[in-house]
């Protein structure tokens, strides 16, 4: 069952959220990266392409995914050396986008147990949105890639149509509103301290899942108070 050895049924946040307890999730907004996929070696990939290409130092699979999480302009910026010029910083940014467009599916995968948790949540009849701070483009190709038909709205970074990057909730309003829920009635999951402030953001239950790119530790630290150590656990919400 959900890991709530922080938070009790008599908390403060499940007070303001009841449909927590009480089986009444409609809309379950889900993160992508390290939520539902692992990209985490491709992503590497395509940023140490990038590096080359620029004649900077790559880096470690461990070192990209503590740069992850805040979108790929975010991401190439903490990736190149310290005082890289704007210039040369989106010259890095154009060698990712065109590799990863070409490259985000040579190794990524659904985390064991996702397919059967997206397949039974539909089953239910519930309504599921994806909202990333992956470009949008590559947010909505994997989602047809590797979940078609179980996704009902995938939205990511797309900030020329005024849709800003997480933790700004301009993604959940827009999944919520196109999928016609109320706050009352979704739940957020994700895997880190940015889901967490976008689920807070957005009024919202946060789930943390502990299979992603971050710590139960680091969770906690940033404030999470509910966490799911598989899949199976987040299908059985409306059990409760």
């Amino acid at each position: 069952m959900i890991n709530n050895n922080i938070v009790s049924p008599t908390s403060d946040n499940t007070i303001k959220h009841p449909s927590l307890w009480e089986g009444l999730v409609r809309l379950y907004i889900f993160d992508l990266d390290g939520t539902l996929l692992d990209t985490l070696r491709d992503l590497a990939a395509s940023v140490n392409y990038a590096m080359e290409q620029c004649h900077y130092p790559t880096h470690t699979i461990d070192e990209v995914c503590s740069m992850v999480g805040n979108g790929v302009a975010t991401l190439i910026k903490r990736a190149v050396p310290s005082g890289t010029s704007e210039e040369d910083t989106a010259r890095a940014l154009d060698f990712f986008r065109k590799h990863y467009m070409k490259h985000s599916e040579d190794t990524t995968r659904p985390y064991d147990g996702i397919l059967e948790l997206l397949s039974s949540l539909k089953a239910k009849g519930k309504r599921i949105a994806v909202v990333s701070n992956k470009f949008d483009a590559a947010t909505k190709a994997l989602c047809d890639k590797y979940f078609p038909n179980l996704i009902d709205i995938a939205l990511g970074e797309n900030e020329a149509e005024g849709i800003r990057k997480k933790p700004v909730p301009d993604m959940v309003f827009k999944a919520m509103k196109q999928l016609n829920a109320s706050p009352e009635e979704c739940v957020y999951i994700g895997d880190s301290d940015v889901d967490l402030q976008t689920a807070k953001n957005s009024g919202i239950p946060c789930i943390s899942v502990l299979w992603g790119f971050r710590t139960k530790e680091f969770l906690q630290a940033h404030g999470a108070t509910m966490f799911v150590e598989k899949p199976e656990e987040i299908a059985r919400l409306n059990e409760k």
